[in-house]
């Protein structure tokens, strides 16, 4: 978070170009005694913050009702800064705002003060009770307002000053998104959130912000949660392999498919393109858990939908992947041992008529499909040509050429030989 610290030293920023006063304006007719003036000097002039603290303390219990009380109250927000004591700098910009006739530089650098004081605060879980939340959100909308109003003073050029007012507006508009996200307004936070990363669009964390805004509001933005989380991604923070977990998490409670290799590809994929920066293209979509649901239930004959392939067909196989396929007819065309598996290529016909299919095994001489029989060794006694059913779970698919995978598959028993070399009691027309 060392970005969001440097805009926070705009503070000192300011007033190391003699924008802010740091003493109070000599008057013909000061309404200050010499001694509170020397008294309030001291304390200014002071550069150890510690002992700086001290002289304010004095000041106050010497002076209650002293006219310069904004000034030493500025002075101790400030010296709390510094000593990164954020609920003091907090309680003392707070009592600076409360002057009602404050300049616009004065009010500005105060609201910076506070909105820096809480983001610190907060990240160092040091202030998150709601009520203190609630006001910070509240001071940061007024310092918007605040950027708007603040002229451009007379040192400053006018770059420095766009470059002010720009880091001032990504301050502000993170702190106001935090707050609302730590309220649970997630709406609300979308777009100031959404104002920050377009001034500073390589802000992972605000990008992480984002992302929990869409994803916990409700009805969830799914699509734009992911977007903005994968962007947090591709920016490489210090929490990468977490927030690559939370983001495999997510989808795969979105999607709830039975592939964790195609949840991985996608996953992969949605990265890749985040990483390229901007807004997510309008065309670009997962499909949620219902709407392969659907895809599903469209698909009357499944096999003869994957080899048709196209986008359909790779949506169908995100549908179907890890569902088991219980008695599937084929026709065995190799028959080999695996390490402790049986590996089948064999050929199921996609068609749908009986003696269509018999014609379609019997004229088969490519695999279409790829089995592995975990278990049961005794499928080994299969040969070339003939027909069993197997039961199965889809895994894989290779649309050019066309061939399924399927793993922890179990052959129907009937349709294995009790002997090597002697025909399984079965008859050559498969059944259905």
């Amino acid at each position: 978070m060392q970005k969001r610290l440097a805009v926070g030293s705009v503070i000192l920023v300011l007033f190391g170009l003699g924008l802010l006063s740091d003493a109070p304006a000599q008057q013909q007719q000061p309404t200050y005694t010499r001694a509170e003036y020397d008294a309030y000097t001291a304390a200014a002039n002071e550069q150890e913050a510690r002992r700086r603290l001290q002289l304010l303390d004095e000041f106050v219990n010497k002076f209650p009702q002293s006219t310069l009380l904004p000034y030493v109250n500025r002075l101790y927000y400030l010296t709390y800064s510094q000593l990164q004591n954020h609920p003091k700098a907090i309680e003392y910009a707070d009592r600076v705002l409360a002057v009602g006739n404050l300049d616009p530089a004065s009010r500005l650098e105060a609201l910076v003060a506070r909105a820096q004081a809480f983001y610190l605060a907060y990240s160092n879980q040091q202030l998150t009770g709601e009520d203190a939340v609630r006001r910070a959100g509240q001071a940061a909308r007024q310092g918007l307002d605040a950027i708007e109003q603040w002229q451009r003073p007379e040192p400053m050029t006018p770059e420095q000053y766009e470059q002010q007012r720009r880091s001032l507006r990504i301050l502000m508009n993170t702190v106001a998104g935090m707050t609302e996200l730590h309220l649970k307004n997630y709406a609300a936070a979308i777009p100031f959130l959404r104002a920050a990363l377009q001034l500073d669009p390589n802000d992972a964390l605000n990008h992480y912000r984002l992302s929990l805004a869409y994803l916990q509001q409700q009805p969830p933005q799914h699509l734009d949660g992911f977007w903005e989380l994968a962007r947090a991604i591709a920016l490489k923070p210090p929490n990468e392999a977490q927030l690559r977990n939370y983001l495999r998490n997510q989808l795969t409670l979105y999607q709830r498919t039975g592939c964790p290799e195609l949840l991985e590809q996608q996953m992969n994929e949605l990265l890749a393109l985040a990483g390229g920066g901007g807004e997510r293209p309008p065309e670009y979509h997962i499909p949620s858990a219902e709407e392969l649901d659907q895809v599903r239930a469209r698909s009357n004959n499944v096999i003869a939908d994957l080899r048709a392939g196209g986008e359909s067909a790779r949506r169908l196989f995100l549908a179907t992947c890890g569902l088991e396929f219980p008695l599937v007819v084929a026709k065995a065309i190799e028959v080999g041992p695996g390490n402790d598996s049986v590996v089948i290529r064999a050929y199921t016909s996609p068609l749908l008529d009986a003696e269509a299919i018999q014609s379609d095994l019997e004229a088969a001489t490519e695999a279409n499909l790829q089995i592995r029989v975990v278990g049961q060794p005794e499928a080994a006694r299969l040969s070339k040509d003939d027909y069993f059913r197997f039961s199965g779970t889809l895994a894989g698919y290779q649309p050019d050429p066309f061939l399924l995978y399927f793993q922890e598959c179990r052959v129907n028993p009937e349709d294995i030989p009790a002997e090597r070399g002697q025909p399984a009691k079965r008859g050559k027309r498969p059944g259905r």
